[in-house]
């Protein structure tokens, strides 16, 4: 989980001279790998294709909700936690963003629990 926050800050605050495809995409598919770690590790038990299905709808609610305005909910998402956490313009590149991290991230994380079931 932590590489995952640091390699999605660096994309997207980092000066590393990637495209801005990568800057915007980069970070945005970080955010919704970061909720699928949490729920699979909260949720340790649960097959892969419901975590994915989970991640996936609360990654797509979290981006629906950006059409949601309020005076509140607009000053929220001008912080940095309301960025990091929210963001501020809904897009449906991000919820194509979204899906391709959370399935890559279900397919590594089966491939590592597979092999830690492997060394018991």
């Amino acid at each position: 989980m932590v590489g995952t926050m640091a390699v999605g800050l660096a994309f997207r605050y980092a000066p590393l001279g990637l495209p801005a495809f990568w800057v915007k995409y980069g970070g945005s598919a970080m955010w919704a790998l970061m909720i699928y770690w949490v729920i699979s590790t909260a949720l340790r038990r649960v097959g892969p294709v419901p975590l994915v299905l989970l991640a996936g709808t609360i990654a797509t609610a979290v981006e629906f909700f950006k059409l949601y305005r309020s005076p509140g909910m607009d000053a929220f998402r001008g912080t940095l936690p309301g960025i990091l956490l929210l963001g501020r313009y809904f897009s449906w590149r991000d919820i194509v963003a979204y899906w391709v991290a959370i399935c890559i991230g279900a397919w590594v994380d089966s491939a590592l629990r597979t092999r830690e079931w492997q060394r018991i």
